[in-house]
């Protein structure tokens, strides 16, 4: 139904629902839903709403109406059936996303390795649409589901949890709470404690972490390994030396990055190192300390998290936590097809990330996963 705290506009939530019961059996080919008068008090919202709800699900040919009578669910359209080939479908939210276009890449591997074929669509950075797309995906007869969401909901929706006690195979790559639901992810405060523990291996004492932005739980994880490792060693953290990304959304992550370099320089006093979130507002702090003049790692030693291209050729390399992006694509692969199969597979497989060194930190030295 309607969630008042679910940033989603109305009318996509309501034309959400009328899809889930579609989808379920509730509502089949035929049924009357009821008038747009009928369906704003079922959902208690305005009429101009349930009028664009109404308009978006006719212009998919999900519902037709019928002057005088009212609304009514349409016969599923013909298309191509791909429940006759061996088809996963991988939802996407961005394809320009650094870290999950790895993923990607090495699903497409997995999957052609297994003589599968891929169909993929991308949600545009609209979270909103990721629910239709899995819609589609189910509709053409994929035989099973990816979903990598960069949503910061990170509970799964009722479409994805119906079709999970549905038995129908779903795996999720992207950082979901849920320990019922199939997924398949690095382990994020392990990473925080790592890159936290390296540098203060290097010597540093006063150590800062820039977080995600409010509602990151991914960015929470970190933190978590990040207070563990000052603990650990005997080390207290600066309330003063802890910043928040201020952007939502990891397009922004870069200038959100760049923003805090600017508030860290005009601290009088600042932590000598500092763990970020994630390597795109890593790249971004590091340009904006450098254009102040400050020297990396001499004046601010710096460590990421993801391990993206970018870090390697920054103008000051990167020391950075490894995802294993290519053994998630690989598992994530294996496991829909075991599911596919219907053998037993681990609801959540969570892998170890490693350290790469490189000249941010200070200290410069091969390091590869034990």
């Amino acid at each position: 139904m309607i969630d008042l705290n679910n940033p989603q506009p109305l009318y996509r939530q309501v034309a959400a629902d009328i899809r889930a019961k579609i989808i379920s059996g509730e509502l089949v080919a035929g049924d009357r839903i009821g008038s747009q008068q009928e369906l704003t008090k079922t959902y208690n919202v305005s009429p101009i709403t349930v009028k664009k709800a109404v308009a978006e699900l006719i212009r998919e040919g999900v519902l037709f109406s019928r002057v005088g009578k009212g609304i009514y669910v349409a016969a599923p359209q013909k298309r191509v059936d791909f429940s006759k080939t061996q088809t996963i479908g991988f939802v996407l939210r961005d394809l320009n996303s650094p870290f999950f276009s790895r993923i990607l890449m090495s699903v497409e591997r997995a999957v052609s390795d297994n003589h599968f074929n891929l169909l993929l669509a991308n949600s545009t950075d609209r979270p909103d649409i990721e629910d239709e797309q899995v819609r589609h995906f189910l509709n053409l007869g994929v035989s099973g589901i990816i979903i990598a969401s960069m949503s910061h909901h990170y509970s799964a929706t009722p479409l994805i949890r119906q079709i999970s006690y549905d038995n129908y195979p779903v795996v999720v790559v992207s950082y979901i709470e849920d320990e019922d639901i199939c997924f398949i992810g690095t382990d994020h405060e392990t990473g925080g404690y790592l890159a936290t523990e390296h540098l203060i291996n290097c010597g540093y004492r006063r150590i800062g972490y820039i977080n995600g932005e409010a509602g990151n739980l991914v960015g929470e994880l970190r933190y978590k390994g990040f207070k563990r490792a000052l603990s650990d060693h005997g080390l207290n953290y600066r309330q003063e030396d802890v910043y928040r990304l201020q952007h939502c959304g990891e397009a922004y992550d870069y200038q959100s990055g760049y923003e805090i370099g600017d508030q860290y320089l005009k601290q009088t006093s600042r932590a000598a190192a500092l763990f970020i979130y994630n390597d795109l507002a890593a790249l971004g702090f590091q340009r904006a300390v450098l254009d102040a003049g400050l020297k990396v790692p001499e004046d601010v030693a710096i460590v990421g998290f993801d391990d993206i291209k970018r870090g390697v050729t920054a103008p000051v390399p990167l020391t950075t936590i490894h995802q294993p992006t290519d053994e998630i694509g690989q598992l994530a692969v294996q496991t829909l097809i075991a599911k596919i199969n219907h053998q037993p597979v681990k609801t959540r497989q969570i892998l170890k990330p490693w350290l790469i060194v490189r000249q941010s930190c200070g200290m410069q030295k091969q390091n590869k996963p034990e």
